[in-house]
């Protein structure tokens, strides 16, 4: 089996740093909010933080950019030497309190050769949405120069047949507390053990690669019995692990064969989650237009649905579709539906018709917003929002194994506080 999970030499800041201060939430939240990244500067103060060694989205593209990544670089040089003074080898074993409940993780390594964003690349470790090439280039260039990575991927278990991290929960009594506090702005709290035992971490490893045997795959999933096994499915993260993935397969052919074996950048650090836990919810991921007429774009919508046949219903007829949204600007908010939509799931056809839409408009620009009260906000102010419904989990695996990936940014795990926050990090370097 292989064994595409595993321990690792994990960084975490000294002690009398206070959590709520040091770590902050994944990047690629709040992307037209940057109030909320200004929040998150203030909630850090003038102590040591991981936001200084992420490079917030909301701040792609702006005339500064390259002297944040520079910032980041130099913070990421000094935090290693400074502030980052203790080490778990092995695994964290992690228990996130939301308003979704108690989530267990467990931060680890993965393996980029048991993983491809390629389409249709059958590896270990699958993407559940289609990535968008364009998207990697900017993080490749914090990526490159890094001596630290602190990751925000979440990866998925489907082990309902095996819990893996479960029984965990039952032996924190033995193992090393590392870290526990509040988490700034409303991510509510967070504990951590080290998982350090060796007897503990091989079980675990052997208990994860079992996730991806070809007999429990092909059992899970007898449709597909006989293809490539399918072991972890990525949840949330997905273009920064495909960033981390472009960045090895770049450094590779620089490097002797030997030293391609165990070379940090070939693995990246990850927390690892059971699809299964109640406090994993998923969260559909809407559609905001910016720039967009909210009369043209009910026109486009009308001969979309001419063009495709998807039988375009809008207010109370739109409750009997098998696809239902809601469009809102302003004031204004109206259900819609399609009776004969094309697309197996409602954010596909949402998806093809904003990318239809985009090609004949070049002055509008989308954004993908987590949370509904945040597209309300934006529609308030003049924006056109679509809303959509929520997103089944079970569709998730069933997506990967049957149909390859999702549609892009189909969904979110839970609400946007409650993304992963920065908290342990790992060197980017080699040793010697």
């Amino acid at each position: 089996m292989q064994h595409c999970f595993g321990p690792a030499a994990i960084l975490l800041p000294g002690e009398g740093i206070p959590l709520g201060q040091w770590a902050c939430l994944a990047c690629d939240q709040f992307t037209s909010q940057p109030e909320y990244w200004q929040k998150a500067r203030q909630a850090a103060g003038d102590g040591p933080s991981a936001l200084d060694l992420v490079l917030p989205e909301a701040f792609l593209g702006a005339p500064d950019e390259a002297e944040r990544i520079r910032a980041v670089h130099a913070a990421m040089a000094e935090y290693r030497k400074t502030v980052l003074t203790r080490t778990v080898n092995g695994y964290i074993y992690l228990e996130r309190k939301t308003q979704s409940g108690v989530r267990q993780g467990l931060v680890g390594l993965v393996d980029l050769e048991a993983y491809s964003y390629q389409p249709g690349a059958e590896s270990p470790v699958r993407p559940t949405e289609q990535t968008v090439p364009e998207r990697i280039p900017p993080r490749l260039a914090v990526r490159r120069g890094a001596a630290l990575e602190t990751p925000h991927v979440m990866l998925l278990l489907d082990d309902a047949e095996e819990p893996v991290l479960a029984p965990l929960a039952g032996q924190k009594a033995g193992m090393r507390p590392v870290y526990a506090g509040e988490l700034m702005l409303g991510g509510g709290s967070v504990e951590g053990w080290a998982v350090e035992q060796p007897q503990q971490v091989e079980a675990l490893t052997a208990a994860i690669a079992r996730q991806g045997s070809p007999a429990v795959f092909d059992r899970r999933w007898p449709e597909a019995a006989g293809r490539p096994p399918l072991a972890i499915a990525v949840g949330d993260g997905n273009h920064s692990l495909a960033t981390a993935k472009a960045y090895w397969e770049e450094l590779k052919p620089t490097l002797p064969p030997a030293a391609r074996q165990d070379h940090p950048a070939r693995y990246c650090l990850a927390e690892l989650c059971s699809l299964h836990s109640p406090a994993i919810g998923i969260e559909p991921i809407h559609r905001v237009l910016f720039g967009a007429n909210y009369a043209s774009v009910l026109l486009a919508l009308t001969e979309y649905s001419d063009y495709t046949g998807a039988g375009l219903c809008a207010g109370a007829r739109a409750a009997g579709c098998p696809q239902t949204m809601r469009i809102l600007c302003g004031g204004r908010e109206v259900p819609l539906g399609f009776a004969h939509p094309h697309e197996p799931l409602a954010v596909g056809t949402l998806e093809a018709f904003v990318q239809r839409y985009l090609a004949g408009h070049a002055e509008v620009r989308v954004d993908y917003v987590h949370g509904e009260e945040a597209c309300r906000q934006l529609a308030q102010k003049g924006a056109v929002a679509f809303l959509l419904p929520p997103f089944a989990k079970s569709d998730i695996f069933k997506g990967v194994v049957q149909g390859g990936v999702l549609p892009r940014k189909s969904f979110s795990m839970g609400h946007a506080e409650e993304k992963r926050y920065y908290l342990e990090c790992r060197s980017l370097l080699p040793q010697g």
